[in-house]
């Protein structure tokens, strides 16, 4: 299975510079504990591709917002240190939490992980597993040019609980309200294979330009199909335990990070920045955590394709701020159990 994947992303990239290969060589040679691959960056053809889906503004970026939400309250008991923690195997019926999905070419990273947040906490607290729209996401609560060009998932997260989302799959998929508009690359992530002006309808945001519809032939309107979050929060002071009471007891947060050149050779292990400069924010949804060979890592899941490292997700240092994870745009919703599911 993981050859297929890998396969799948070379094929077209085998010109490319030697940039990733110099880049595994040294990670490899490291010894950092995560193992990188060359073949696994074949989804980009060079490093600036990879800044092209870097769409979560941080802390600092002259359009950062803050979304100034509540801090998560709670009384939850702190979670031992050497706790293992995976979502997917504690919920096994809410399938959205191990589905792993494709922005495309369309720095949209933002809008995914916030509704992959939403899309499982809400499974988890109302035991229905359903599809949301990134795309609604990232049109509603993006940048005024579109959702493309960069956000941040805790402004989305608050849309979630004024406006809510209406639900949607994957590209082509037909499923829901709004199903992604971004069409796969044809090779891999990187442009020109996969420009945003290939997203049609364009993403923009619906709240300027009118009621938005749903797909033709959809059962429900736009506004009947809109689902809302109870409410939202952030973890501005976040403590490690903290953070690993949230995901045991309310779900996966959506979190952000700065991506170094190293990152996208990443196939295996726990993941440390190792070589390389910073090419951007990115946000992505934080699952659970665990200890691998002796290191503490946080579980998470991206949304570059299941053809990208393993299988779509990473593991990364917990415990001291790997590239920034623990201290940066940190959020998720909440629902009420008793949530009357139509």
């Amino acid at each position: 299975m993981r050859a297929v994947a890998v396969l799948s992303c070379v094929v077209g990239a085998l010109s490319a510079s030697n940039e990733f290969e110099d880049i595994a060589a040294e990670v490899n040679a490291a010894s950092a504990g995560w193992t990188a691959d060359p073949a696994t960056s074949g989804c980009f053809k060079k490093l600036s591709d990879v800044q092209s889906l870097l769409g979560a503004w941080q802390k600092g970026h002259p359009k950062w917002v803050d979304a100034r939400l509540p801090e998560y309250e709670s009384n939850l008991t702190a979670v031992a240190p050497e706790a293992d923690f995976d979502p997917r195997t504690k919920w096994p019926k809410c399938t959205v939490i191990g589905s792993v999905r494709n922005q495309a070419g369309c720095g949209s990273c933002w809008a995914f992980a916030a509704t992959a947040s939403f899309e499982s906490a809400r499974c988890i607290a109302t035991g229905e597993d359903k599809e949301f729209s990134a795309y609604d996401t990232a049109a509603s609560s993006g940048d005024a040019r579109g959702g493309c060009f960069g956000g941040v998932a805790s402004v989305a997260n608050s849309q979630f609980v004024t406006y809510g989302v209406v639900t949607g799959g994957e590209y082509g998929s037909g499923n829901g309200c709004l199903p992604y508009v971004c069409p796969p690359c044809e090779k891999g992530l990187y442009p020109p294979l996969c420009p945003i002006n290939q997203c049609a309808p364009p993403i923009v945001p619906w709240h300027l330009h009118g009621p938005a519809h749903c797909i033709s032939g959809y059962a429900k309107s736009y506004s009947a199909d809109q689902t809302k979050a109870a409410s939202a929060f952030q973890l501005s002071r976040p403590s490690v335990s903290n953070m690993m009471s949230v995901l045991m007891n309310n779900g996966p947060l959506s979190v952000n990070f700065l991506v170094f050149a190293d990152f996208p050779t990443y196939t295996s292990g726990v993941y440390t920045h190792v070589s390389g400069h910073g090419l951007g924010g990115h946000a992505v949804a934080m699952l659970g955590f665990g200890i691998e060979n002796g290191q503490d890592y946080w579980l998470a899941k991206n949304s570059w394709s299941a053809k990208w490292g393993d299988k779509g997700f990473f593991k990364i240092k917990r415990g001291v701020d790997e590239c920034g994870i623990e201290g940066g745009d940190i959020s998720g919703t909440r629902f009420a159990a008793t949530e009357v599911v139509v």
